[in-house]
C-alpha cells in the first residue's frame, strides 16, 4: 500500500470514529434531556432501580472485599522492601477510594449491566416492539432509555460507596489477621487519611462512570442489527465501549480532582 493511500485509510477511520463519538454524544444529550421532562415511568424506573443497584451488589462486594484483601498484601509485600509495612492502612484506603473502588464497580456494571440492557432494548428492536411503543405513542427514549439512565445515576454511586467500604473491610480483615496490625490503630489510620475530596472523587466516579454504562447499553440496543447476530453484536460492542469509556474518563477525573 502506498503512502498517499494509507494516508487515505488512516484518514477515513478517524473520521469514523469522530462520526460515531458524535452519534454516541447526540444520543446521550436526547437521553438526558428525557430524564427531566414528562411523562414519567416509575414502574421502569423501579425494575431498573433493583436490576442495576440491589441485584449487583452481590457481585460488587464479593470484587471489591477480594481486591481489598489482595491489595493490603501488596502493599505489606512491598513496603517489607523498605521498611514500610505500617502504610497499609492509609494505603489500602486510598487506594479503594480514589481509584479502585470506583473503576471496579464501574466495570462490574458494565459486564452485568450494559449487557443486560444491551440484549434487552436489541431484543425488543428485533421483535418489533420498539415499533409497537411508538405506534402506541410512546416514546422509546422516554420509556426506554430515561429510567435506567436516572436509575444508573442514582445507584452506581451507591453501589461505589459501599464497596469502597467492602474494600477497606477486607483489607482491614486480611492485615488485622493475617498480618499482625492492631485493629484500632488500623482503623485510626485510615480514618484520619481519607479526606472529604477523596470520598467526593469517589461518588462523582460512580455517578459519571454509572451513566456511561447505561447510555452505551441503551445506545447499542437501540442500533442493533438484525437477527441473534445483530443481538450479539450489540451486546458485546456494548460491554466494550462501556469499559473503555469507563476508563478513560477515570483517567480524566483523575486528572480533574488531582489538580484541584
Amino acid at each position: 500500500m502506498n503512502p498517499i493511500s494509507l494516508l487515505g485509510e488512516l484518514g477515513r477511520a478517524i473520521l469514523t470514529m469522530l462520526a460515531a463519538f458524535g452519534r454516541v454524544a447526540l444520543f446521550a444529550l436526547d437521553a438526558v434531556s428525557h430524564i427531566f421532562r414528562p411523562p414519567f415511568y416509575p414502574r421502569e424506573f423501579g425494575i431498573a432501580l433493583l436490576n442495576i443497584g440491589w441485584l449487583s451488589l452481590p457481585v460488587v462486594g464479593l470484587t471489591a472485599i477480594f481486591t481489598g484483601g489482595a491489595l493490603a498484601l501488596q502493599i505489606y509485600a512491598g513496603g517489607a522492601r523498605f521498611n514500610a509495612e505500617a502504610v497499609v492502612p492509609q494505603i489500602v484506603a486510598i487506594g479503594m477510594v480514589r481509584e479502585l473502588g470506583p473503576v471496579l464497580v464501574g466495570l462490574m456494571i458494565a459486564a452485568r449491566v450494559t449487557s443486560s440492557i444491551a440484549a434487552e432494548i436489541a431484543t425488543m428492536k428485533v421483535t418489533e416492539q420498539i415499533d409497537a411503543l411508538v405506534t402506541l405513542s410512546t416514546h422509546p427514549m422516554k420509556y426506554l432509555t430515561a429510567p435506567r439512565v436516572l436509575a444508573a445515576l442514582i445507584t452506581v454511586p451507591v453501589l461505589v460507596g459501599v464497596g469502597d467500604i467492602i474494600g477497606i473491610a477486607g483489607g482491614y480483615t486480611v492485615a488485622t489477621q493475617n498480618l499482625g496490625f492492631n485493629p484500632a490503630a488500623y482503623l485510626k489510620n485510615t480514618v484520619d487519611f481519607l479526606e472529604m475530596r477523596d470520598i467526593v472523587s469517589s461518588l462523582v466516579k460512580g455517578a459519571a462512570f454509572g451513566v456511561i454504562a447505561a447510555i452505551m447499553g441503551c445506545y447499542y440496543g437501540m442500533n442493533s442489527g438484525r437477527g441473534a447476530q445483530g443481538v450479539g453484536r450489540a451486546t458485546k460492542g456494548s460491554v466494550e465501549a462501556a469499559a473503555v469509556l469507563i476508563l478513560a474518563a477515570n483517567f480524566v477525573l483523575t486528572g480533574v480532582f488531582f489538580s484541584l
